[in-house]
């Protein structure tokens, strides 16, 4: 395991003013009511993403500043809901207003090149809020852009793309669709291959609603105890697992449980630790949620190119005393239960509650949120330069309640080795202790034989 916290390297960006990109051609003056599971509480934030491209000579000339701002606001035309502004109507409803009006589009230039990030290329970037810049007036959820995309060139000839979505448009497989139209209208398409479907109507609550499933995850707990910690009162760190660190995990769990996926074992394996480093009271319960993507659950599946999102929040449940006193292998068997939950009907299941319950959040008390983007394909994103050197989420910790999710990113270390980058958000004290826990369970297993390639199963 090699962790990083914030690197050093420090430059200057020279930003442009800010400017709205419209749609190329006129597109419909209309509203679009979100689904009812894309406007719950859990999803009322801006979640930021980014992706670091390499120089490419035989593009000597071309400007990726203009190519990607007149690729957007072609393919805005087709996705041209995220060119309006969010109402809310009655009992809190979210709608697109599909005004037109742009999204934010920042060009700027920075004083360093690819190469100086080094080893850096993973979550806490350096310099973070100069490659995108957050206009004032834009953080909010309703009446504001719905996307902000910085171009920041580097002195080498790449170029860094930033982007910040409001998450209740979009789930990560959703947002990459669009980044992906946007590549292929780069190079010269005249529609996207996947061309987008609203359909939000499809994951409403029923008529009448009808809550079929226990939701535990959104269960209103109080937070008697304070846990809930201001994001600037963190300590932001990577870590990466290889094939050898999670063959020592695996190494601690029971044979009968190898089946288990590399997610649920570096999950819990996670969590226990976050937990043990945390040091709630042993009759506290602590939480797991893990992330699973829906589309696979439909029968009939949701249509190619929705771009909704699909996914829920399934948890486990247990007290800090037995997580921490208990094998690996107790918070496995609760992981791999959790991720079972979700089905069509526990879907559906969902979005009754949402309107029954008011739409409300997760339960973010003693939580800890797990969401594995490996499958997500931001790596893949190509606006004419070639594949991301790194592409995806550009910070653990997000979300409308700060601090509480990491992300299970795809990262090639500099010794060669695929494997994960997984950034953790907690308390100074507590990330020593992290640290030391997760130490103790990589370096007491010795094992003989590394796995030879680390797969992480999809959810």
């Amino acid at each position: 395991m090699a962790s990083s916290s914030l690197p050093s390297l420090v430059f200057e960006v020279n930003r442009k003013e800010p400017e709205l990109v419209a749609p190329a051609k006129p597109t419909p003056h209309e509203v679009k009511l979100l689904s009812d599971i894309d406007d719950q509480d859990s999803l009322r934030f801006q979640i930021p993403v980014i992706q670091f491209y390499r120089y490419d000579p035989s593009l000597a000339g071309k400007d990726p500043v203009d190519v990607i701002r007149k690729a957007l606001a072609k393919t805005l035309v087709f996705y041209y809901p995220f060119a309006g502004r969010l109402r809310e109507g009655p009992s809190r409803k979210l709608m697109v207003d599909c005004s037109g009006e742009g999204v934010l589009f920042i060009e700027a230039d920075a004083d360093v090149t690819l190469n100086q990030f080094g080893d850096a290329l993973q979550p806490p970037f350096p310099c973070w809020e100069e490659l995108l810049y957050d206009v004032p007036g834009s953080q909010g959820v309703l009446n504001t852009p719905l996307l902000l995309i910085q171009v920041t060139r580097l002195k080498c000839g790449g170029f860094i793309f930033a982007l910040r979505l409001n998450h209740t448009m979009s789930d990560a497989a959703s947002l990459v669709q669009f980044m992906t139209a946007v590549g292929e209208m780069a190079q010269g398409a005249t529609e996207p291959s996947i061309l987008p479907v609203w359909r939000r109507e499809l994951l409403n609550a029923r008529d009448p609603p009808r809550v079929t499933c226990t939701h535990r995850e959104y269960e209103q707990v109080p937070d008697t105890k304070g846990t809930i910690i201001p994001l600037d009162d963190m300590a932001h760190r990577s870590f990466f697992f290889g094939p050898t660190e999670v063959a020592a995990i695996r190494h601690l769990i029971p044979p009968h449980q190898h089946k288990c996926s590399n997610f649920e074992i570096l999950t819990a394996c996670l969590w226990r630790c976050r937990t043990i480093a945390l040091q709630p009271e042993n009759d506290e319960e602590v939480r797991i949620i893990c992330i699973v993507n829906a589309r696979s659950k439909f029968n009939p599946p949701l249509p190619r190119g929705y771009y909704g999102n699909a996914f829920a929040f399934p948890v486990a449940v247990t007290t800090a005393g037995k997580l921490s006193e208990n094998p690996l292998g107790y918070a496995l068997e609760l992981v791999r239960k959790a991720k079972a939950d979700v089905t069509e009907e526990y879907m559906h299941s969902v979005a009754d509650l949402m309107v029954t319950k008011d739409r409300p959040h997760f339960t973010v008390v003693r939580s800890y949120l797990v969401s594995d983007v490996t499958r997500a394909g931001f790596g893949d994103v190509d606006f004419g330069w070639g594949k991301a050197v790194y592409g995806g989420p550009a910070k653990g910790g997000v979300g409308a309640i700060p601090g509480v999710a990491s992300f299970y990113i795809p990262f090639e270390n500099a010794k060669g080795e695929d494997g994960l980058v997984i950034p953790v958000c907690l308390p100074s004290e507590a990330m020593e202790r992290f640290v030391k826990e997760l130490d103790n369970v990589l370096k007491n297993n010795h094992v003989q034989q590394p796995m030879s390639s680390l797969i992480v199963s999809s959810l």
